[in-house]
């Protein structure tokens, strides 16, 4: 294989990478759960703080609660697991945080995915943030809004789903060389 046949086959799976809602019941490995978990561990962060804890959730009752929580999380209720971002949450570092829990959120999916266990991100919302917390025991400075759900892909969810007109934009349409 040459650099630009592995450069071809590792652009495809950045570009094969969807979020996926419904899951098989089949439980996910520890060894998977593990490699995802060590790939969240070495995510870069702004100045290197990295800001984050991990909720790793595998109890059916408690991903059926998160799920029912203010927000866009109804995933979690059919996933194997769920993995709950718990971000510092200082005022002065809001911003470099957004980015910083976006940038694991993407890389977790990533390494999910190079195992075939399908995910999607959703977000607490409104009430939902505080009574994520509370299921959790999350502490109340903690900010938590990010629920990544975890699974092997059910046959439906893996059938292409673009439709008519969805395409993606052409490079064309999006890419401005120099200026806009």
């Amino acid at each position: 294989m040459t650099n630009s046949d592995s450069a071809r086959e590792k652009i495809a799976f950045l570009r094969g990478l969807r979020a996926i809602r419904q899951f098989r019941p089949d439980p996910i490995a520890q060894d998977v759960l593990d490699d995802v978990l060590e790939v969240a561990r070495w995510s870069g962060s702004a100045s290197n703080q990295q800001p984050w804890e991990i909720v790793l959730v595998r109890k059916r009752e408690t991903l059926r609660a998160l799920a029912g929580v203010g927000g866009y999380a109804r995933h979690l209720s059919g996933a194997a697991a769920a993995i709950i971002l718990v971000m510092a949450g200082t005022p002065d570092r809001l911003d470099q945080e957004t980015y910083d829990e976006g940038r694991l959120s993407e890389r977790i999916m990533l390494a999910a995915s190079a195992h075939g266990v399908g995910s999607s991100i959703g977000w607490f919302v409104g009430d939902g943030v505080a009574a994520a917390k509370q299921i959790l025991g999350i502490p109340e400075d903690r900010l938590v809004r990010t629920a990544l759900s975890l699974g092997y892909p059910t046959e439906e969810a893996l059938k292409p789903r673009t439709q008519p007109g969805q395409a993606r934009k052409p490079l064309a349409a999006i890419v401005h060389e120099e200026h806009y």
